[in-house]
């Protein structure tokens, strides 16, 4: 005979308490002791009971689902991104960057029966679509990642009530949360080691510099290389891709052969200098140390493995949701930043 799933009543009875008590905890309502919070949510996980997403819904008003936003450059103000935005999901799903924020998201969201919805907003109407969806009550909040700086949907989203939260300090100053690292420390500690290392000619490949955080770390490396005495520091743009760092590393062997330390913004341009430093025939780091930037399954991949700044982003993405559900619950009503330090992760190129 097929056992039956237990029911709200069969953990009420277990716990000693009753029915609404049950359905208070389930539904996170605050007016619970403690004490019995905790004796209820033993009897839920050991008997497995799974609460009516539908009926829960109905109780909180909430959809339990996040969107994961990933916001691009692009607007053709037209209503239909067509292979655009075909192109733009393939670039997104082949960035490391991407795991390691889903994973950082559910992460936090799993344990709390919430879940993510991934959307793209790589045009005006797209943009439209994610405004809509949050509007009708389809997602309780969203998680912004942006390309670039002067994305128009945080402030969106804020004019209408909406709670977001955003991966990176925003660039118009729009009045939303956010989450993001001290870059230009990171820039700070790749340079440092270089020059502990006895580099002398130094060099970096940057971000897009249109990103404040590709803004940062150039800033950084080149005040902590004024500091030690050495006032120019040459530099090359490039686009957080392998083959930007490969074109850029190129642009700056032509300019200046005599480079014995670089510094890429990226693990994915590190890895590109790499392969370009060694077509030069020069040996990594026996001729050109190279530090990274992120942290990234590339720095371990990379060979030789790339010294790298070690940018959390699970713990950034996680943090996220954490403030989001805050905004959410009505926890937090103001903006908030949290900015995570960065830290410096020794391998062999460097």
């Amino acid at each position: 005979m097929t056992r039956q799933p237990p029911t709200l009543e069969d953990v009420a009875r277990e716990a000693g308490v009753s029915r609404a008590t049950v359905s208070r905890v389930i539904n996170g309502i605050r007016n619970v002791d403690p004490a019995i919070q905790d004796v209820v949510r033993g009897v839920i996980e050991r008997t497995g009971y799974t609460p009516n997403s539908a009926a829960r819904s109905l109780v909180t008003r909430r959809a339990e689902t996040i969107a994961l936003v990933v916001a691009g450059a692009g607007d053709d103000g037209s209503g239909d991104s067509g292979g655009e935005g075909t192109a733009f999901a393939a670039q997104v799903f082949a960035d490391p960057f991407f795991g390691r924020v889903v994973d950082g998201v559910i992460t936090f969201l799993r344990p709390r029966s919430m879940h993510p919805v991934l959307m793209f907003a790589e045009s005006s109407a797209a943009r439209r679509e994610v405004v809509a969806y949050l509007r009708q009550g389809r997602a309780d909040g969203a998680l912004i990642f942006s390309t670039h700086a002067e994305d128009p949907l945080p402030a969106l989203l804020a004019a209408e009530g909406l709670p977001c939260v955003l991966f990176a300090r925003p660039g118009d100053a729009a009045p939303v949360s956010y989450v993001d690292l001290a870059h230009q420390d990171g820039g700070r500690l790749a340079a440092e080691h270089l020059l502990d290392r006895g580099c002398r000619q130094i060099a970096t490949v940057t971000g897009p510099l249109s990103l404040p955080a590709a803004q940062d770390r150039l800033t950084g490396f080149r005040d902590a290389v004024a500091r030690r005495g050495h006032p120019c520091v040459p530099f090359a743009e490039g686009g957080f891709t392998h083959d930007s760092g490969a074109a850029a590393t190129a642009r700056l062997l032509r300019e200046h052969p005599g480079i014995d330390g670089l510094f890429a913004a990226n693990d994915l341009m590190a890895q590109g200098a790499c392969q370009v430093l060694r077509e030069h025939g020069k040996r990594v780091p026996q001729d050109v140390a190279v530090v990274g930037f992120d942290d990234s399954a590339t720095a371990r991949a990379c060979r030789p493995r790339l010294t790298t700044v070690r940018q959390p982003m699970e713990d950034m993405a996680a943090t996220m949701a954490r403030v989001l559900q805050e905004h959410i619950e009505g926890a937090r009503t103001e903006p908030t930043s949290v900015i995570f330090e960065p830290r410096l992760v020794v391998r062999e190129s460097a």
